[in-house]
């Protein structure tokens, strides 16, 4: 492993508001700084290793049946004119349960880009579970660029279970978010994003999963606000090639003169494939904030609330 670096002041912030940093993490954990290690720690049941390939990244491998254990994998950008590039790949043993903490914090004072870019590969054991959690926050004074494009590709055996947790906070200028997915029978795949553009940002989320296993399936839905000129991208593709069920469904508000487009796609290359798409996008509803305000609020302070429970 290389020399570990220094947390800077910036990092331990970033790291705060991502992964609940406070001075360090219990368990295991790798924690990424401008392209390098910041700290690094395996536990008797997770195994935190140099990536075999010689990529910069890591290999996280969690031993059979291990029981409700947590990893750290957070990353920062502290500075412009840092383009960080992390392949890390997940092993999780048969019947194991983990929980994996991730999230990334980009932060630029000065007019270059600050740009991380994680490409995560999840093999997942039969009847094993994943609960893993991510936040991303774009933070600092200049106008460089704060841009996070996250790759996630999940590979589900035989009733295996993924749930992810995906949240963006506020900041982040450009995101690409691809989340790729290939499910055996009785394989379930959830995910819960929530995340809000502001300015001129642009938020483009595409998922692409395949059920190809009996009474395999998927539940998949996107929530978010789009306020200023901000813009948000929404594709989604669902495969079924058995007895499968796949639900995917995009719910966004939109306020001032934010766009919000989203484009589903089914497949069913099954009889017995049940999927199901919704979208709904609109403004806030009037009434909402009526009712809000005759409770004593400023219809800032009830916009403020319904987004709030909105984005939970």
């Amino acid at each position: 492993m290389k020399n570990i670096v220094p947390l800077s002041p910036i990092a331990e912030g970033l790291l705060k508001t991502v992964a609940g940093y406070d001075g360090g993490f219990k368990g295991a954990y790798n924690i990424r700084q401008d392209t390098e290690c910041a700290g690094r720690r395996s536990s008797d049941n997770i195994k935190i290793l140099p990536h075999r390939e010689g990529k910069p990244g890591i290999e996280i491998h969690v031993a059979p049946g291990t029981k409700e254990e947590t990893v750290f994998i957070p990353a920062t950008v502290t500075r412009g004119d840092v383009a960080d590039l992390t392949y890390n790949d997940f092993y999780i043993g048969e019947e194991a349960s983990v929980i994996i903490v991730a999230g990334c914090g980009v932060h630029t004072d000065d007019d270059l880009e600050a740009k991380h870019n994680g490409v995560h590969r999840f093999f997942v054991g039969k009847n094993a579970s994943v609960l893993y959690e991510e936040k991303h926050i774009g933070e600092g004074s200049g106008t460089g660029r704060r841009r996070i494009d996250p790759v996630s590709d999940i590979y589900l055996e035989e009733g295996a279970r993924m749930t992810m947790d995906t949240i963006q906070l506020s900041g982040v200028d450009y995101t690409d978010r691809v989340t790729t997915a290939a499910l055996k029978a009785r394989a379930k795949l959830i995910v819960r994003e929530r995340l809000m553009t502001t300015g001129e940002e642009l938020a483009k989320t595409r998922f692409d999963v395949v059920l190809e296993g009996e009474d395999s399936g998927c539940d998949l839905v996107s929530r978010s606000v789009a306020r200023g000129q901000s813009r948000q991208e929404f594709f989604s593709r669902v495969v079924g090639k058995a007895r499968c069920h796949g639900h995917s469904a995009c719910d966004a508000i939109v306020a001032d003169e934010a766009v919000v487009t989203a484009a589903p796609q089914l497949d069913a290359l099954s009889p017995d494939a049940a999927l199901i798409h919704e979208a709904a996008i609109g403004k806030i509803a009037g009434e909402q904030i009526l009712k809000l305000r005759t409770l004593g609020l400023t219809e800032e302070e009830a916009e403020a609330k319904i987004v709030e429970g909105f984005l939970k």
